[in-house]
């Protein structure tokens, strides 16, 4: 297998398609229920919007549009975001050829990018609007490339369809075609391509892509620049000297954290020609090289202009996603022999990326051994069906008072909507539905009294408070042992608007 990934470096494009498959088939095959942001999407699958609030639209446009042509389920979410970091990895690399004369280093730079942890990791345990960046930086990477290679028009709008994708997919990703044409500037045989008459078009192509979310920011800037920039405000209460030292800190840890694996595996498998490699230099070195410092560069201004002091590795993913290709720009200017370096690294890869997805597979079905019960361990399914075998039907709507048990009962009632009272960015219900159900959890083996968000929305549709009894509903975990259960309260209302209680 090796010497086929030596001989024929195409290969590693079949290979790379087949560990996604096999992402695909893992998660399904170990639970039907959801993780934090799966269960996100899921519900906000039901709508169509400008936005939903503090993360751009374009993951939940695309599981929109899925769950409209395939039905909301696990198996299109999963598809979905495998799919996404499938293309993330062929426009990688297909980019990477356009730079890189060596097909073997072009490959090593597409495998280079299953070595970042947000991907080989967090992106198999729960990312979405990262994973549609990731995609983003991609496309644009190899548009950009593509324009200074071999300009065209085409190219030039290609370039500019990915800056508005990227935009809609993660506001910090706008950093990086910034840093892209300020990287270029200095050099001066490409330089023209920036001020070329075709740029225009290109910026008119990301305009109309980003137009409809950027309306609705204008209309929205509190519900919009809120949550990661006050993710990222871990400890205001500190002095504005200790809170920059706090973030550059977090920024230094998080770049390690995202970068180290990758240049292990470089370091490893090149070890004898590190000093020649450092060395080493090209145009394209130069390129690729500024971009990732002006992006880094500019997250650590941001960092110091809000008194950041929590950064994230999935933040930093799309500027370090640029680290393989420059590690391979860099090998290639040091004109080094690759027999048998390829086939090395493919084997390295596989090894952590297909261990790491065992480990995020197993831990389901291995940590109920040690009491220890994981979201993807609650009977979401398993209380559904139960629910319908009692009543005798599906219910028309549902209440209930968080995204997480919305969007798995989603996945199991496609035909009916979830709702989540009060709820901003989404559309109100139409309580007038029946039958109705009502659902909360406590994670307890009895009946729990009504949450007061319920118990208000109920009201305010002629539910009398005395016929509010819930019943309880105790179920085994998923790979649970039979003692230990997990507890639903609910409300069931028919047709005639008859509650049904204890």
């Amino acid at each position: 297998m090796l010497d086929t990934v030596n001989r024929r470096p195409d290969t590693v494009f079949l290979a790379v398609s087949g560990y996604f498959l096999l992402c695909v088939l893992l998660r399904l095959a170990v639970s039907n229920s959801l993780e934090i942001d799966e269960a996100e999407q899921a519900y906000l699958s039901q709508f169509l919007q400008l936005g939903y609030g503090p993360q751009p639209p374009f993951y939940n446009w695309l599981q929109y549009g899925l769950g409209q042509l395939l039905g909301t389920s696990l198996a299109t979410m999963t598809i979905l975001k495998n799919g996404l970091l499938f293309l993330c990895c062929l426009f990688y690399g297909l980019a990477a050829r356009l730079v890189l004369a060596d097909r073997r280093l072009s490959a090593t730079a597409m495998l280079g990018v299953l070595t970042l942890p947000p991907v080989f990791l967090l992106a198999q345990r729960d990312l979405s609007h990262t994973v549609a960046a990731l995609f983003a930086v991609s496309l644009f990477l190899y548009g950009f490339l593509r324009t200074l290679t071999r300009p065209s028009l085409l190219s030039y709008l290609l370039t500019g369809a990915a800056v508005g994708i990227g935009v809609i997919s993660k506001y910090n990703f706008v950093l990086v075609p910034v840093a892209a044409i300020i990287a270029v500037l200095p050099e001066r045989d490409l330089r023209a391509r920036i001020f070329d008459w075709r740029t225009p078009a290109a910026v008119v192509v990301a305009c109309l892509i980003v137009l409809p979310h950027g309306y609705w920011v204008l209309q929205n800037l509190d519900s919009a620049s809120s949550g990661t920039l006050n993710e990222m405000k871990e400890r205001e209460v500190e002095g504005r000297l200790l809170q920059a030292a706090h973030g550059v800190l977090a920024l230094g840890s998080a770049i390690i954290g995202g970068s180290i694996v990758t240049l292990f595996l470089f370091g490893l498998v090149f070890r004898a020609k590190i000093r020649l490699i450092w060395q080493a230099e090209s145009q394209w070195t130069r390129i690729v090289g500024r971009m990732i410092l002006l992006c880094l560069f500019a997250v650590l201004l941001i960092i110091l202009g809000v008194a950041a002091t929590h950064v994230r590795e999935k933040w930093l993913v799309l500027f370090l996603v640029l680290l393989p290709l420059y590690l391979c720009l860099k090998i290639e200017a040091a004109k080094i022999d690759l027999s048998g370096h390829l086939g090395r690294f493919f084997l390295l890869v596989g090894i952590i990326a297909v261990g790491a997805l065992t480990v995020v597979s197993a831990r389901v079905i291995v940590r109920p051994w040690y009491g220890d019960y994981s979201r993807l361990n609650i009977p979401y399914g398993a209380f559904v069906e139960a629910v319908a075998q009692s009543e005798g039907k599906q219910p028309a709507l549902v209440l209930t008072g968080d995204k997480q048990l919305a969007g798995n009962i989603r996945t199991q009632l496609r035909d009916a909507l979830v709702a989540i009272p009060h709820l901003s960015n989404v559309p109100a219900a139409d309580m007038s539905k029946r039958p109705l159900l009502v659902v909360w959890r406590d994670g307890e083996a009895q009946a729990q009294p009504v949450p007061e968000l319920l118990k208000g929305a109920l009201k305010a549709f002629n539910v009398p408070e005395t016929g509010m009894s819930p019943r309880s509903l105790a179920l085994p975990y998923l790979y649970g042992r039979d003692s230990q259960r997990y507890g639903f309260s609910y409300i069931w209302i028919g047709e005639q608007g008859t509650v049904a209680g204890q």
